[in-house]
Parts: structure tokens; C-alpha cells; sequence
């Protein structure tokens, strides 16, 4: 800026100005160079002087007037100003504390200037710096603009200089340059009245972060200049923040809208600059504009989460106003809050107990977004330090695996996944981080059992990665494979087996496909393989857009030989893991298209490469694990450093080469390896045994050629193990010799006969490794063995063995024991009956009628409840084991066609029931098989029927087993429809709503339904009907409803193929069908419409429709179809009841003397209720009462008082579950040991089908299902001179003396612990509801050698007791 030259006038007072020595008059008439050199003479001259100087003070007054004229002031030269600037800072220096200026005007102007001047500390290289640096010493040293405080607008000069001094600032600057200009502002700062707004924006604008990032030179002088004035400037702070957040003023400052960014930044600086503030924050938590707490919470998860950071603790009001905000309902608050806690759980741990509660709730939030950063923030922070997060903040993770969005599925299995590697892999923090994430393998491979592809594909994607790195060293690989397998639970090491099951299964489907690329082009082949790339499109993500990439795929395929040569090579069982690598990046690398940056295309065929490749397992990989294997043999291995026991990885290092023997036979083909396994044989430990001949079977069909030494070691181990092995062992011996040795006949023939010839029922624990041999030699070579065993069956198996009980079974009263417990010679029954099924398997054929005998057998076994000797020698647990073999033998048979076709509806039905048996847990086992069978499609259709009568099953957790086995079930047989176009020519036995006329056929069968319009056992129909019908009726494909109905509407035109002949049991199949209807109709607005085809019924079960036979009535009542639909107010229970006589047709009921063996039951079915209160699960094992338990008694006095002797004709009376009817165990122990021996109970079975049968007593509810766990019912003990019908009494006493039988209802709950809930004591008396008059063909009566007591006639339907020497019959042709 250009000044105009003014000469210098005498000073007003007359004085005259004096010059240093030397130095001439300066004025306007001399050059600019001239100017400054006599300044620079005057400068040193007041640089030289003190205050103490008075007269040199008074000499150059007047020169220190003349130096603040204007021709000074507004100099044009640069260097005169600054030399001028320097004087006047010398001069206030020299005069301090009065300046000699008294002007208020002029001061400004002077202390203006001076500002001006500093502008020139910007350019440190300057000639000139020194002055500017001695020009902001000196007035920093003296505090020279404190002379300013005495102007009315002073403030002006202060704002003009931070700002000048904040713009001058730089990175060149030293220390001393930025000490001056602090102590310049903190003395105006502090010796001030106080800070104006715009003083103090001045200071707070460069740390706003435009302006941060533009000087950080100027941010670091601003915090160090407020932390240096923190007391002084913290009022004028928080009245600038109150006028902004509180009152609402923005126009208080042009910085209003960086109010948060300058609370961060204050409190960075010094949270005692804020103390006003925060409680201003609090109330802008609250606000009711959503955006506004935004804003605040993102400042404060700032604040809070910062590293040095005490604001929670200093503030806690602040700190739970926060944490509020985890709940808020606004969506983007939730989500900034569940950010925040990362920082916040590294940056201060002991924050985590108050950060957990809200993250487990956000955990849950509907928000999938904020779900997601729940697991972003506990991950972050484990991967930190895992200490920094809880068990609690992990196992939220835990849960979220099971999320119902994928995306938050796949974030907590990858953050699972990369905590397991870094803790447990890498052991980064220790044993106890990696002992904290153990957990982690054996969660992420439970995963595996989730229906989504897509979980499916990370886990491997993950266990290849993270739980055992394909990319590390093969002996690294498989010492990580070897321990991971040693250390899974159960279910993990399923999900890992079904793993590698699915990954060698989708091996095969390429295989096939790539050699249906080599035969001929024809519509056959081309259909086949359209099949297999639909396949194979179901086992990658997004099957519906899989399929049309598979398509191009195989178009590629086709059109690419070398394609397919890699794809073969990727494939083949010799391919090793670097081959493999090798392929997939050949493939990726063909198919990638350098124009197309994504290409889902090229995505999905790398999920295929990935699932297909071997990347784990080759020849050199099994060798390293043998290698394992043996160390821990020897005792030379880490085991215990790994965290297992030797003997655990041993059987575990077995158990892992079994499972890769299935899927990779060929790695296994070495001298080395096989050497190790029949060290393994040798061991004594019997699982590792039978897993290494399990490995001989799978992959030693080379050994006979290539191995000959292995060979002649293997035979006589094999032979060993067939004769004196464990059963297991005996079986795996045998279908090891039937499997790799060409001349297997002999070695079979050599282990056949020297066991058949030494049988001997005598010493039962010596059979049972026999038993085992003999069926599966007989099955595996039928030709060979079917007619020498047709000999040991007739003498020895049904005569020897089966119909003679050489022991007597612990009367424990336990309906189920462990298999150590088991007596040796059930053990050898059960594996008889096993023999029998084996040896028919294998024959295939029924041209000797055997396995019609074979079948009756079975039957008696099942009515006669597993005491087919009936002489009450075997206890009720081994008869619930041979209950089980008996049912399974049966169903094992309809899986072979020849042989389904002559079971009987009856053989059925017995089969059936056994998934209603007494024992918990042979309901179990058989529910398990029946559903294995049938996911198979091994089983009939009719079979899935059964499922219907888990309805009445009292355990929760057995009926949604029962349902998901129908879903997985029903699914399966839809999608194989689908899948198979052949398929529609086999509706009937496999669509899944064939299913319908089996259930009702079934039902109308049950026990239980005894009368056809008691409206309680209709009830239970409905309950099992709708059990399965929820089911079909999810969807309605191809209008399945009206097919459901018109299938329903068709039986009421047939008859029971069963019995068609007899009403009553017609009666009951058309009551059945109109529960059905009703059902259906009330389920269903679509099941009026037409049905798309005209139902084909199972002839089996019911007659072809009669050409004028019309059945249009209705076999429910109006009020009874409301009933149904609608329920109705629970009756009193059985025990309210008690002493009301009810109706009875010639049966006594089964009362137990005080002096009898304890019998009676308590039910335990949380469906049920006793008037003595609801008891849940944790009440029973207090009370101590477990199912397979013997259960609490009721005396005959009991019964006395009771009248329950009178209410004859029912099948089962309830017994309370209250203590009226418990009695303590001493006093039942009393009672055993005192009283005489129980008579033999009833027989179960299906009793006559007279009209004279008894009535039902219910459960103590009677609107609840009657049948639910049930034995079969009782044998009717009807005699032929049976009590009249009707109401007829009994005397008590005449009931207690002629009999009194144990209770048979019990239900079994107890596996490892109590289950179930609630239940009653129920006391099980005889009941018949029976067999057709055909049965009389099946067996021939005889007179019984039972105690008079018991009855043995028949009754009217036909149906009789098996006896000892009947069933031996069966048998004779056979010899």
C-alpha cells in the first residue's frame, strides 16, 4: 500500500527533537535509504536504553512523539515501517508503564501499525526476520498492548492481532517464535476484563477442521494458548456454547454451526474447558429432532470412546444419558451408538460391563444393519485384544450365526472364524484366549446343518481357510486337520463328516456329467444330463441363477477338450492338492474375461472348482496322518500339549481316517499306511480296531494284487475278529473279507462253519459275535450260506435261543438301561432277530414261506410285549429292547418289496405302535430309523403314516421331532418329483398326500378308538390328523387340498379291506374320514375346488368302491364337529371322578395289592394337567421320579377307598399324581418284600373287535389325547362266560383276591436327565380293541400253563394268546 510523503512538523509543544549522536534529521527530504540508515541508528540507540535512563528518557521524548507522526505511520518503505515499529516497541519499553503517547486515537493507530508489522514473521527466510522476531519479543516481554485495555475499543487491536499472529504462524517457525506470540495473547487473555465472542472465535476458528487441516501450525497454537488460559477463557467458552445449544442463538457467532466439532475438539484439548457444557449436551440428548441427537451422540460417542478419556467416569448422569441412546428410536442414533462401542471396548475396557446389556439388545434389533455393526464392533475389538471382550459380547455373536439375514449370518461366522485363527491357530495370546474361543470350530460347524446353500459354502469356505489353511504345509495341514478332528464335540465331527459326504458327492455328479459328455449325442443323454446340471446347480448359491451358469458352463464344457481334460485331472482320486491348485487357477484363468472387471459367470464356476477340488486331502496327506497317528502310538507325539489325551487322538486319528476312506479310498493305497492299520488291529482298545478294518474295507481292494504281504497279515486278523471281535468288529471283518478278497467264498465258508457248529444258547455272552458273523455272511452270500442257515434258524435261533428265557432279568422296574447294563442273553435275542431279518435280506425271495413265519414271529413278539415265553422271567427293560428289535425288524423287511407285500395291515399296525411303546426312549430309536428309512425312500409310502401317531406323544420335543422329520420327509419326495420326470409314473408311492388313506386306515385301527362318537377319542383323531395334515396343507401345489379331500370323500364309497364285513370297523373308518373332511374344510378355503385328478386308494387297505353304494351320512354330529373345531371347556380329571361307576363289558381292571411288585406309572406329559397343579420338568427331579423308573403304587386299599375295582371295561384308569396316591420307596419296598408275586399282566396287542368291547378311560384330562405314549393296548380278558355287559359290578373284594397286575402305562422320559413337564399318575388295566377274525390263521390255540388267573380264551373277535410251543411251530417246516 502506497502512503503519501508528508513532512514532518515540529512537535506542538515547541520542543526541539534531538537525534542520537551521529544520526541526522530525518525527513521527507532524503532518500528511503537514507531513512533507514539513520532509523537503524535509532533503533540501536533506544535498543541500548533502560528504563532507568531518566534523562536520555526526557532528551528523546520528543523524538519518540515524531516517531508515531504519520509520515512514520503511513510510510510506503516496508524497512521503515519496521524500523519504526521496532522503535515504538523499544520506546514502550523504555516509557512502560506510561507510554509517552496520551492520545487514545493515537495509541490505536500506534498499536494498529505495530500489528501491521508482524505480518512479516510469516517469511522466516527474510533479511529482515531477526527485527520481526525482535519486534514480537520485545512486545511480548514488556506486554505491551496491556497499554490498550485503557481504550474504549481495544478489542478491535486484539482481534486484529491473534488474527494477524494465527495467519503468520508456520511449520518454519521455532519454538521461541511460538513461546512469544503465546505469551503475548495468554497476557491479553488474562489480564483482561474478559474474552468478547468475537476474541474469542478468533482463537476457536482454527480449530474448526477446514481450518485445522489448512495450519496445523495455527490448531497447535490455539490449544496450547486455551490450555495455557483454561481458567480465564472456560466462562466466556460456556457462555458462547449455552447461547448456542440452550437458547437457540446462532447469530451469536459465524461458528454456531460447528458447535460439536468444537466440543470434540475442546475436549481433546482440555475437558476443563467444557465443564459448563456438559450438562447442555445431556439436554440436547433428549431433543425430539431426530437429527439433533444424531449430531450430540456422534460427539459424545467421540468424546466418551477417545483414548485418554475419563468422561464416563467424571460424568456418569452424561454417560447413562448416553447409553440411553442405544434404544433410541430414531434408526441412524441406534446405529451411531453400536459404533461408538468399538472404540469405546478398546479405548476403555472397564466400559464393557455397562456397554454389554445394550449391545445384546441391539443384537436383536429388527434393523439388520444395526445387527451387523453389533458384530463389526465385538469382532473389532476381539481382533484388537480378546480380552477386551467378554464371554457375553462373544456368545451375542454366537447367536447371531443363526441370523435371519444373510448378511449378518456371514459377518459373525467370518468374524468367528477370523478370531479362532488368531487365538487358537496362531495361539497369538495363549492358552487361556485360545481355551476362551474354543468353542468357535465346533459353532461354525454346527452351521453346516442348516438348510441355506449359502451357509453351507462358508463354512467350507471357512474351514478351509481359517479352521485348517489349505495353503500350509502338508504336515503343518495335517497336524492342524489331525488335533481340529481330536478336540470337535459330536455334531461337529457329523457336520465335518457330512462335509467332505456332500463335497465327494458333487465330485461324483461332475464325474458323471463329464463322462455323459463322452457318449453319443441322443435325447436320453441329453435329458440325463440336463438332470445332473440341475444337480449339480443345487449345491451352489442362488440355484435359480446357478442353473443358467451351469448351463453355459457345460456349453463350455462341450465346446473346450482341454477344459475338460483339466476338469478330469481336478477330479481324479489321484490328484493331489498342488495338481489341484494347479486346475482351478488353469480354469479361472480360461474363463475370465479381461473386459468384464466382475463376472458372475466366472463366480460361480470358482464355487464349483471350490467345492469339487481336493485342497485338503491327497496320498501324501493321509501318509502325514498315519505318520500322526503312529507318534501317538508311541507315545512321541504333542498330544498333550495340543490339548487331548494320546488315547483320544488315537481313536480320533482313526475315526478321521475312516471318514476319508469313504471319500478318498485311492490316497490310502500305500505299504506305509496299511502296515499302520494292522498295528492299529492290534491294539486293544476296540473302536480303533474296528475303524482300521472299516478303513481295509473301503480302500484294500488292491491290496490282494499289489500287497500280498499285507494280505496274508490281514486274513487271520479278519478271521479273528468274524469269530472272537466285538460284534461291530465281527461285522466289519466280514464285509472287509467279502469286499477285497476274490476267493471269498472259502474265507467266508472257513468262519461260517466252525460258528454255526459251536452255538450254545447256554453261554448267551459267546453268541453274540456269532449271531453278528452268521447274518451278515448269510446276507452278503446268500447263494452260499441261505440253506445251511435255514437249519440254524429252525434249531437253534427261534428254538434254542428265542423261546426259551435261560435267566432271570433284574426286576428293577426300569423301562429302559444302558447297553452295559443289558443281560447277555437279550443282547444275543436281539441280535437273533437281527440274524433272521439279515438272512432274508439276502435271500430276497419268499419261496419257503419263511419270512411269513419269520413275520408272525415278529408280531407275537410285539403283542406278547417282548416276553414272547410269557413266563415273566425278563425284565421290563429288556422287554422294551426286544420290543424295539422286533418293530425295526419289521420295518427293516418293508424295505424289500418282496417282502412288503405280504405284511399284513395288521403287521402294520403293531409295527406302527411302537412309536407309541411305553419307553421314551424306544420312541425314539424307532421315530429315528423310521425317518432314516424313509428320507431314503427305502420305505413305502405308507410308513410316513406313522409319523401321525406322535400326536400323542407326551414329550414336547418328541412331537416336533416327529414334524420335522415329516417337513424333511415331504420335501425330499416333492423334490424328487421335480427332479425325476419318470417319477409320475410312481404317484402313488411317492407323493407325499398318498399319504392320507394310509393315516386314516391307521387311525381307524388305533387302540385307542374304541368308540366312534366319544367325542374325546375323536379328539385325539383329530389331533393325529391334523398332526400330519399341518404339514401337506403348508402349500397347496397342484390344488393338493382338493385332492386331500376328494381322497377323504372316496374311502366313505369303500370298505376296510381289513375287516369289510364287520360295521363296526367300517363305523369307525368313515368316522375317521369325516374328521378328516372336517379338518380339511376348516383348514382350507381351497379344498372345494375341483381335484386335479381322480385319487388312486391302496387296495391293501380298501375296497374297490361298490357301483351303487353311496355313503352320504354323516358319522360326527353337528355339536361334535364344533367341538372338534373349536375345543370346549376341560372336563374334571379321571381322579375327580373316582368313585362314579363306569361302564365295563367283562373286564376286571388291573388293582394292585398292597402286597405286589410296584407297577404303576407316572406320566409325565406336559399336554396334561392333574387337579393336584401342573408339575414342571425341574419339579420331577426334585420329586426324584423318573420315567424309566419303577413308579409309585396304588395299594389295593388305596383302590378300595377309591371304588376304581367297579369301573370295569376301561383300558387304563389315571392314578393320581398327587401324594394320595405315592407312597414313599420304603413303604413300597415293604410291600415287595412282603407281598406275594404280581400275577402275569395282560398281553399287548390289538384285542377283538366284538361290540362288547370296554370304553376308554381317558388321561386326567378326558379332552386330552388318551394314547400319547402308550403301550399297546391290553389283551381283552374277556373269558367265554364273561360279566354281562353294560354297568355290571364287581365286588372289590372279588376284584383284589382274583387278580391284581402291575400297571402298564408308563412313559419313559429319562435319557441322560429328566424330561417333560407335567403329569399324572396313571394306572393301566386291560384293554382290547382288536384283531379280525383272520388272525385265527395265523395262530392255533392251545391251552395255557398259566396260572388260572389269567385268562386265555378267546373272545368273540378272534383273538388269542401265543404260546410257547405255538410259536416253536411256526417254524418246524423249515427243518
Amino acid at each position: 500500500m502506497d502512503f503519501p510523503a508528508t513532512q514532518p512538523k515540529p512537535p506542538a509543544d515547541g520542543k526541539i527533537i534531538y537525534y542520537p549522536p551521529g544520526v541526522k534529521e530525518i525527513t521527507d527530504k532524503i532518500t528511503n535509504d537514507e531513512v533507514v540508515k539513520r532509523l537503524k541508528m535509532v533503533v540501536k540507540t533506544f535498543m541500548d536504553m533502560d528504563q532507568d535512563s531518566e534523562d536520555e528518557k526526557q532528551q528523546y521524548l520528543p523524538l519518540a512523539l515524531h516517531l508515531a507522526s504519520e509520515f512514520f505511520l503511513r510510510n510506503p518503505n516496508k524497512d521503515v515501517r519496521l524500523l519504526v515499529a521496532c522503535c515504538l516497541a523499544d520506546i514502550f519499553r523504555i516509557y512502560a508503564p506510561e507510554a509517552p503517547y496520551t492520545s487514545h486515537d493515537k495509541l490505536k493507530d500506534i498499536f494498529l501499525f505495530i500489528t501491521r508489522q508482524l505480518k512479516g514473521l510469516e517469511d522466516t527466510k527474510s533479511p529482515q526476520f531477526n527485527r520481526y522476531f525482535y519486534l514480537l519479543e520485545n512486545l511480548a516481554w514488556v506486554k505491551s498492548y496491556n497499554i490498550c485495555f485503557e481504550l474504549e475499543d481495544c478489542n478491535e487491536i486484539f482481534i486484529q492481532l491473534f488474527r494477524t499472529l494465527f495467519s503468520v504462524i508456520n511449520n518454519s517457525h521455532n519454538q521461541k517464535v511460538q513461546m512469544h506470540m503465546l505469551d503475548l495473547m495468554s497476557s491479553i487473555i488474562m489480564e483482561g476484563d474478559g474474552v468478547t465472542q468475537e476474541l474469542l472465535d478468533s482463537i476457536l476458528i482454527n480449530l474448526i477442521p477446514a481450518h485445522k487441516n489448512l495450519n496445523k501450525q495455527a490448531f497447535d497454537l490455539a490449544k496450547v494458548l486455551l490450555k495455557r488460559t483454561v481458567q480465564t477463557i472456560e466462562p466466556c467458552i460456556a457462555n458462547f456454547f449455552n447461547q448456542v445449544l440452550v437458547l437457540g442463538k446462532s447469530s451469536v457467532s459465524d461458528l454456531s454451526e460447528h458447535v460439536f466439532d468444537l466440543i470434540q475438539e475442546l475436549f481433546a484439548i482440555d475437558p476443563h474447558l467444557l465443564l459448563s457444557v456438559m450438562p447442555q449436551l445431556e439436554f440436547k440428548l433428549k431433543s425430539n429432532d431426530g437429527e439433533e441427537r444424531l449430531a450430540v451422540v456422534r460427539l459424545l460417542a467421540k468424546l466418551f470412546g477417545s483414548k485418554d478419556s475419563d468422561l464416563a467416569t467424571q460424568n456418569r448422569p452424561l454417560w447413562q444419558c448416553f447409553l440411553g441412546r442405544f434404544n433410541d428410536i430414531h434408526v441412524p442414533v441406534r446405529l451411531e451408538s453400536v459404533k461408538f462401542a468399538s472404540h469405546c471396548l478398546m479405548n476403555h475396557p472397564d466400559l464393557a460391563k455397562d456397554l454389554t446389556e445394550y449391545l445384546k439388545v441391539r443384537s436383536h434389533d429388527p434393523e439388520e444393519a444395526i445387527r451387523h455393526d453389533v458384530i463389526v464392533t465385538i469382532i473389532t475389538a476381539g481382533k484388537r485384544d480378546l480380552s477386551l471382550v467378554n464371554d457375553q459380547l462373544l456368545g451375542f455373536v454366537r447367536e447371531r450365526t443363526l441370523d435371519k439375514r444373510w448378511r449378518v449370518r456371514k459377518e459373525a461366522m467370518m468374524g468367528l472364524a477370523q478370531l479362532y485363527k488368531k487365538y487358537c491357530l496362531h495361539a497369538e495370546a495363549g492358552k487361556d484366549a485360545a481355551e476362551k474361543v474354543s468353542w468357535i470350530k465346533d459353532k461354525l460347524l454346527h452351521i453346516y446343518y442348516q438348510n441355506s446353500i449359502d451357509d453351507k459354502l462358508l463354512v467350507e469356505k471357512i474351514f478351509a481357510q481359517y479352521l485348517v489353511p489349505h495353503n500350509l504345509e502338508t504336515e503343518e495341514r495335517m497336524k492342524c486337520l489331525y488335533y481340529l478332528y481330536a478336540s470337535l464335540d459330536p455334531n461337529a465331527v457329523k457336520a465335518l463328516n457330512e462335509m467332505w459326504k456332500c463335497q465327494n458327492l458333487l465330485r461324483s455328479h461332475v464325474r458323471e456329467l463329464l463322462d455323459l459328455h463322452k457318449q453319443p449325442t441322443s435325447e436320453a443323454n441329453s435329458s440325463a444330463m440336463f438332470g445332473k446340471l440341475m444337480t449339480i446347480a443345487k449345491n451352489l448359491p442362488d440355484p435359480g441363477k446357478a442353473q443358467d451358469f451351469v448351463k453355459k458352463f457345460n456349453q463350455v464344457l462341450g465346446d473346450d477338450e482341454k477344459l475338460r481334460s483339466q476338469l478330469e485331472l481336478l477330479i481324479s482320486p489321484t490328484c493331489s492338492c498342488k495338481q489341484a491348485d494347479v486346475c482351478v487357477r488353469e480354469i479361472a484363468r480360461k474363463l475370465a474375461n479381461p473386459k468384464q472387471p466382475t463376472n458372475p459367470f466366472l463366480e460361480m464356476v470358482k464355487f464349483l472348482l471350490e467345492r469339487i477340488a481336493p485342497v485338503h486331502i491327497d496320498s501324501e496327506a493321509i501318509s502325514a496322518l498315519v505318520k500322526l497317528m503312529n507318534k501317538s502310538i508311541e507315545g512321541t507325539a504333542d498330544d498333550e500339549e495340543e490339548g487331548v489325551s494320546p488315547d483320544t487322538a488315537i481313536r480320533a486319528g482313526l475315526e478321521l481316517l475312516k471318514v476319508l476312506s469313504f471319500t478318498h479310498p485311492t490316497s490310502f493305497h500305500s505299504a506305509e499306511t496299511y502296515e499302520s492299520l494292522l498295528q492299529c488291529l492290534r491294539m486293544e482298545d476296540d473302536k480303533v480296531a474296528e475303524a482300521a478294518i472299516q478303513i481295509f474295507r473301503n480302500t484294500g481292494h488292491k491290496i490282494e494284487t499289489d500287497l500280498p504281504q499285507i494280505r496274508s497279515t490281514l486274513i487271520p486278523i479278519l478271521h479273528q475278529k468274524a469269530k472272537r471281535g466285538t460284534p461291530h468288529q465281527a461285522k466289519q471283518a466280514v464285509h472287509c473279507i467279502h469286499a477285497i478278497f476274490s476267493n471269498k467264498e472259502v474265507q467266508l465258508a472257513q468262519i461260517f462253519e466252525p460258528l454255526s457248529r459251536s452255538l450254545n444258547a447256554d453261554v448267551p455272552e459267546q453268541l453274540i459275535t456269532p449271531l453278528v458273523s452268521l447274518g451278515h455272511i448269510s446276507m452278503l452270500a446268500p447263494d452260499q450260506f441261505a440253506s445251511p442257515m435255514k437249519s440254524v434258524v429252525a434249531n437253534f435261533i427261534v428254538k434254542d435261543l428265542l423261546m426259551n428265557d435261560r435267566s432271570t432279568g433284574e426286576k428293577n422296574g426300569k423301562l429302559w438301561s444302558p447297553d452295559e447294563e443289558v443281560s447277555p442273553e437279550v443282547l444275543a435275542k436281539v441280535q437273533a432277530i437281527k440274524l433272521l431279518v439279515r438272512w432274508l435280506l439276502g435271500m430276497k425271495n419268499n419261496q419257503s414261506k419263511s419270512a411269513n413265519s419269520t413275520l408272525r414271529l415278529l408280531s407275537a413278539m410285539l403283542v406278547s410285549e417282548g416276553d414272547l415265553t410269557e413266563q415273566k422271567r425278563i425284565s421290563k427293560s429288556d422287554m422294551s429292547r426286544l420290543r424295539l428289535a422286533a418293530g425295526s425288524a419289521i420295518m427293516k423287511l418293508a424295505q424289500e418289496p418282496c417282502y412288503h407285500e405280504i405284511i399284513t395291515p395288521e403287521q402294520f399296525q403293531l409295527c406302527a405302535l411302537v412309536i407309541n411303546d411305553e419307553c421314551y426312549q424306544v420312541r425314539q430309536i424307532f421315530a429315528q430309523k423310521l425317518h432314516k428309512a424313509l428320507v431314503k425312500l427305502l420305505l413305502p409310502l405308507e410308513y410316513m403314516a406313522i409319523f401321525a401317531l406322535c400326536a400323542k406323544d407326551p414329550v414336547k420335543e418328541r412331537r416336533a421331532h416327529a414334524r420335522q422329520c415329516l417337513l424333511k420327509n415331504i420335501s425330499i419326495r416333492r423334490e424328487y418329483i421335480k427332479q425325476n420326470p419318470m417319477a409320475n409314473e410312481k404317484l402313488l408311492s411317492l407323493l407325499p398326500e398318498y399319504v392320507v388313506p394310509y393315516m386314516i386306515h391307521l387311525l381307524a385301527h388305533d387302540p385307542d378308538f374304541t368308540k366312534p362318537q366319544d367325542v374325546d377319542q375323536l379328539r385325539d383323531i383329530k389331533e393325529c390328523l391334523w398332526f400330519m395334515l399341518e404339514v401337506l396343507m403348508t402349500k397347496n401345489e397342484n390344488n393338493s387340498h382338493a385332492f386331500m379331500k376328494k381322497m377323504a370323500e372316496n374311502i366313505k364309497l369303500t370298505r376296510d379291506a381289513q375287516s369289510p364285513d364287520e360295521p363296526k370297523a367300517n363305523e369307525k373308518l368313515y368316522t375317521v374320514c369325516d374328521v378328516a373332511l372336517c379338518v380339511i374344510n376348516s383348514k382350507s378355503a381351497l379344498c372345494n375346488a375341483d381335484s386335479p385328478k381322480d385319487p388312486v386308494l391302496p387296495t391293501k387297505f380298501f375296497t374297490q368302491p361298490e357301483k351303487d353304494f353311496c355313503n352320504d351320512r354323516n358319522y360326527i354330529t353337528e355339536e361334535t364337529r364344533v367341538l372338534l373345531l373349536t375345543g370346549k371347556p376341560k372336563p374334571t380329571g379321571v381322579l375327580g371322578a373316582v368313585n362314579k361307576p363306569l361302564s365295563a363289558t367283562g373286564r376286571r381292571p388291573y388293582i394292585r395289592s398292597t402286597g405286589s411288585e410296584t407297577g404303576s406309572n407316572i406320566s409325565v406329559n406336559s399336554e396334561l394337567s392333574s387337579p393336584a397343579g401342573n408339575r414342571s420338568s425341574s419339579d420331577i427331579s426334585e420329586t426324584g421320579v423318573s420315567e424309566n423308573d419303577e413308579n409309585p403304587e396304588i395299594h389295593s386299599d388305596q383302590a378300595t377307598q377309591g371304588n376304581i375295582s367297579t369301573e370295569r371295561g376301561k383300558k387304563r384308569t389315571a392314578a393320581a399324581a398327587g401324594s394320595e396316591n405315592i407312597h414313599q420307596k420304603t413303604e413300597e419296598k415293604k410291600a415287595d418284600e412282603s407281598g406275594p408275586p404280581a400275577p402275569p399282566k395282560p398281553r399287548r396287542g390289538r384285542p377283538p373287535k366284538s361290540e362288547s368291547q370296554g370304553t376308554t378311560v381317558k388321561n386326567d384330562e378326558t379332552n386330552k389325547p388318551s394314547g400319547r405314549g402308550r403301550k399297546r393296548a391290553a389283551v381283552s380278558q374277556e373269558s367265554s362266560g364273561g360279566l354281562e355287559a353294560g354297568n355290571a359290578k364287581a365286588p372289590k373284594q372279588q376284584d383284589i383276591a382274583k387278580k391284581a397286575a402291575p400297571a402298564q402305562r408308563q412313559i419313559d422320559l429319562q435319557r441322560s436327565q429328566v424330561l417333560g413337564s407335567d403329569g399324572d399318575s396313571l394306572l393301566e388295566i386291560e384293554s382290547s380293541p382288536g384283531y379280525s377274525s383272520n388272525d385265527m390263521d395265523h395262530f392255533k390255540a392251545c391251552d395255557s400253563s398259566q396260572e388260572d388267573n389269567e385268562d386265555t380264551e378267546l373272545a368273540e373277535g378272534g383273538f388269542l394268546k401265543v404260546q410257547q410251543g405255538l410259536i416253536q411251530g411256526y417254524f418246524i417246516f423249515l427243518l
